[in-house]
């Protein structure tokens, strides 16, 4: 009865189980967002108005498809996760830089639009959790919380390692830190999973901005002055290879549960 329900739960849930390999397959996308974002805006010069808008075309059609999908699917649930992130960055970088909010003013405001979404999730379905997301509404609220998160994310990243005297080394360092923390926190402590999940998630995107500007910055800014497109492509091979080897543990757990 408890695998019956098992395998009914893996059909219905829209989004994969948060395992060690979701986190490295998130920080590479929030990695893909930083290169991605500014190669559209940067290297190709279109600015943050005009990337934004693309980025944020390509995450309306990505996000359409997964909410109307009746089940998961790998690469376009990853789509979405990079969609976002590419996005954020455009999006954080013109409220940063055009608008002239500064990275503390943004910071803040992308904070609150995280708590608000989030609370209104809450009030309109009872709860946040991501460990059943089988409903559009649901499924909406998570999408529109990834992308204020990510978005965040970008902000709070550009702003440690522009500010503090750190670098990206640094701050990509202090970042891999709080993470750590919070794993320790969720193997150790009672604090809510929930809780845990949402602040772990908010900093796979700093830490993937530092790592992303590391490999693309000039030297004399602290980078590795790597090519913003093939860093992408490299970046998004290295995702679908680890999207591939997940799907196909996913594949044979499933077939040993089924003759179990």
């Amino acid at each position: 009865m408890h695998m019956r329900h098992s395998n009914v739960k893996a059909v219905l849930d829209k989004v994969p189980q948060v395992t060690f390999a979701f986190w490295i397959i998130k920080i590479c996308a929030t990695t893909l967002g930083e290169t991605g974002g500014d190669a559209l805006s940067m290297t190709l010069n279109l600015g943050y108005a005009i990337s934004t808008a693309i980025f944020f075309a390509i995450f309306v059609a990505t996000v359409a498809a997964q909410i109307a999908a009746i089940r998961y699917h790998p690469f376009l649930y990853w789509a979405v996760i990079a969609a976002t992130t590419t996005v954020g960055t455009t999006m954080s970088d013109f409220l940063t830089r055009s608008a002239g909010l500064g990275y503390l003013k943004t910071s803040v405001l992308l904070f609150a639009m995280v708590l608000l979404v989030l609370l209104a999730w809450r009030l309109a379905l009872g709860t946040v959790s991501v460990n059943r997301i089988t409903d559009r509404k649901a499924e909406s609220f998570y999408w529109l919380t990834i992308l204020f998160s990510n978005t965040l994310g970008t902000a709070l990243g550009d702003c440690l390692a522009d500010t503090s005297g750190l670098g990206f080394e640094g701050s990509a360092l202090v970042f891999f830190g709080a993470l750590a923390v919070i794993a320790a926190l969720y193997f150790f402590t009672q604090i809510s999973h929930t809780a845990l999940f949402w602040s772990a998630f908010i900093l796979t995107r700093p830490l993937g901005a530092t790592l992303g500007d590391l490999l693309t910055k000039p030297v004399n800014h602290g980078g590795l002055n790597l090519s913003r497109f093939t860093s992408s492509y490299a970046i998004a091979a290295f995702m679908v290879i680890c999207v591939l080897f997940c799907s196909r543990r996913s594949k044979q757990s499933a077939k040993f549960m089924a003759v179990q």
